[in-house]
C-alpha cells in the first residue's frame, strides 16, 4: 500500500510540475517551488496511507455497528483528522481551502473531521511577509504599496486561505482595504489541487466507500475563479445589481464595498474599508442598537433572494464574509432599535442556477415545510439525488431524520442545536456514511455548492441564536 502510495504520489507530482511550470507566468519562480515538491508529495503520501492503514487496523475483526467497533471508529476518525489538518497547514495554500471545506460540511463528512477543522482552519491561516506582498505589488502594479498608496500598513488586519488584507489610504484621502493574494499562490495552486486528488484518490481505492472525489473537483473547478480577483469584483458588482434591479424591497438593507478598480488587478483587490461588526458578533451588535434577530432574519431574506430569484448565489457565506451596521440616514425604529444593513464581503465563489434547478429547489422546501412526502420524493429526483436516496437529500438539507421531515407538526424542521440534536444528527452521519457519499457523488456540483451555502447560513442563525439565548 505505500509502495502503490508512493508511486503514484511521484508520477502525479511530475505530471503537476511540469504542467505548473508550462503555464506560469513565472517560469523560473515555479521551477523553484517544484524543487520542494518530491518532499510535499512524500508528506501526502505519508498521511493517505497512514490514513489508510489506520482505519484497516483500527476496525480490524470487528463487527460493524457493534460499541466496540463505534468507539474504535471514532478514534480512527479523530487521529485521521487531525493528520489532515497537520498535512494542510504544512503544505498551505489550497489545502487550507480543503480543509475549510471539510469543516463547512456537517453531518456530510465524519463530525470528527467537520470540528477539527472548524477549530483551527479560519484561524490559522497563512501570513505572507511584507517583503511578498511588495512582491506581489512588484509585479502586478510595477510599483511599490508605499507608491500606489499615500499610507499603507505592513502588518495585515486579517489572513485567509487565499489571501490577507490591509488597510490603506488612496492619494484622494478615501481609507481603503487592500486585498493581496499570497505570493505564488497560483503557480503551487496546479501542483497542490492534484496532490489533493492524490489523497482523495487513494483513500477511495482502498475505501470505495469513501468518494470524495467531488470535493477535488469542485476545489480544481472554483480555485481559478477564487484566484482571480478581477472576477471578484465583478461578482460583487453584479450582486449588487440584480437586489436593485430584482429585489428593490431589500436592496438598501443590502451593501456590497466599493470596488476601485484602477488599483486593483488579478491578484490585488482594493475596496471601500468597511467599520462594522461581524454578524455573530451579538454584543457588539446589540451596542449598535440592532436586534440579533432581525440581523439573522435580514440574512435569511438576502439569501433567499439570491438562490430562489436572481440564480446567482454567494456560496461562502461564512461569519467572516458578513458584517452588520445600522441602515444608513435610517430614522425608523421599532420598538426602539435599528434597523440592520447587511454587508457582503469575499464575492469570489458565486454559483449560477438555471430556472428549472430553482423551481425545483423551491419546490422541494416547500414540500419539505408542508411534510408532503410526495413533493419531496419527486423534487429530490428532479435535482439528482435519485428515489432511492431522497429522504437522505431531505435530512441533509434539513439536519432532521425522515420522521421528522414527514411529521406534520408545525415544528417538525425546527432545529434548537441542543445536544440531543447533534449526537442524534451524529449517529445518523455515521449510520449511512456510504449512502453520504454515494449521494455527494451524484449530486450535480451546484446542489453540493447549495448544501454548502445552506450549512454555513445554517451555523451563522445557530451562532445568533445560541449567543442571543447566553446573553
Amino acid at each position: 500500500m505505500w509502495r502503490r502510495a508512493a508511486t503514484a504520489a511521484l508520477a502525479l507530482g511530475a505530471g503537476a510540475g511540469g504542467a505548473a511550470i508550462a503555464y506560469s507566468d513565472d517560469p523560473s519562480a515555479t521551477l523553484k517551488i517544484c524543487a520542494h515538491l518530491p518532499p510535499r508529495l512524500l508528506r501526502d503520501a505519508a498521511t493517505a496511507a497512514t490514513i489508510a492503514f489506520d482505519y484497516q487496523y483500527s476496525l480490524w475483526g470487528l463487527d460493524p455497528g457493534t460499541p466496540a467497533w463505534v468507539s474504535a471508529k471514532h478514534d480512527a476518525h479523530l487521529r485521521s483528522a487531525n493528520r489532515l489538518q497537520e498535512l494542510c497547514f504544512r503544505n498551505g495554500g489550497i489545502y487550507i481551502k480543503l480543509g475549510q471545506h471539510i469543516a463547512q460540511l456537517e453531518y456530510v463528512v465524519p463530525e470528527e473531521y467537520v470540528q477539527t477543522m472548524r477549530a483551527s482552519m479560519l484561524k490559522r491561516c497563512p501570513v505572507s511577509s511584507y517583503e511578498q506582498v511588495c512582491r506581489v505589488f512588484g509585479k502586478d502594479m510595477g510599483e511599490s504599496p508605499e507608491t500606489v498608496f499615500v499610507e499603507f500598513d505592513p502588518v495585515p488586519l486579517a489572513s485567509a486561505s487565499l489571501a490577507q488584507v490591509h488597510a490603506a489610504r488612496t492619494h484622494d484621502g478615501q481609507k481603503v482595504a487592500v486585498k493581496v493574494q499570497h505570493d505564488h499562490l497560483t503557480d503551487t495552486s496546479v501542483i497542490d489541487i492534484a496532490t489533493v486528488g492524490l489523497i482523495v484518490n487513494t483513500l477511495h481505492y482502498i475505501f470505495p466507500s469513501f468518494d470524495y472525489r467531488w470535493l477535488v473537483d469542485e476545489i480544481r473547478e472554483s480555485a481559478p475563479k477564487e484566484l482571480d480577483f478581477l472576477n471578484e469584483a465583478k461578482n460583487s458588482e453584479k450582486c449588487v445589481q440584480n437586489f436593485r434591479r430584482l429585489s428593490p424591497h431589500i436592496a438598501g438593507s443590502i451593501y456590497v464595498p466599493k470596488v476601485y478598480w484602477t488599483l486593483s488587478s488579478s491578484r490585488i483587490l482594493t475596496m471601500e474599508f468597511m467599520d462594522a461588526k461581524e454578524v455573530t458578533d451579538v454584543k457588539g451588535i446589540k451596542e449598535l442598537g440592532i436586534r440579533p434577530v432581525d440581523v439573522s432574519n435580514l440574512v435569511s431574506k438576502a439569501f433567499s433572494e439570491m438562490i430562489f430569484k436572481h440564480g446567482f448565489v454567494h456560496c461562502d457565506p461564512h461569519a467572516a464574509n458578513m458584517m452588520i451596521r445600522p441602515l444608513p440616514q435610517d430614522s425608523k425604529k421599532t420598538f426602539g432599535w435599528r434597523r440592520p444593513q447587511l454587508i457582503l464581503l469575499d464575492h469570489g465563489l458565486y454559483k449560477e442556477l438555471d430556472y428549472a434547478t430553482r423551481i425545483s429547489y423551491a419546490s422541494l422546501w416547500k414540500a419539505l415545510v408542508f411534510a408532503d412526502e410526495k413533493s419531496i420524493k419527486e423534487n429530490s429526483v428532479k435535482l439528482g439525488a435519485g428515489e432511492d436516496l431522497h429522504a437522505l437529500f431531505a435530512g441533509v438539507l434539513t439536519m432532521r431524520p425522515w420522521k421528522s421531515v414527514i411529521d406534520p407538526a408545525v415544528d417538525h424542521l425546527v432545529l434548537d442545536g441542543s445536544s440531543n440534536d447533534r449526537s442524534e444528527l451524529q449517529m445518523y452521519a455515521s449510520l449511512y456514511f456510504p449512502q453520504i457519499s454515494e449521494l455527494l457523488r451524484r449530486l450535480p456540483r451546484v446542489i453540493l455548492l447549495m448544501l454548502k451555502t445552506n450549512d454555513c447560513l445554517r451555523s451563522v442563525n445557530h451562532a445568533l441564536l445560541k449567543k442571543l439565548l447566553a446573553c
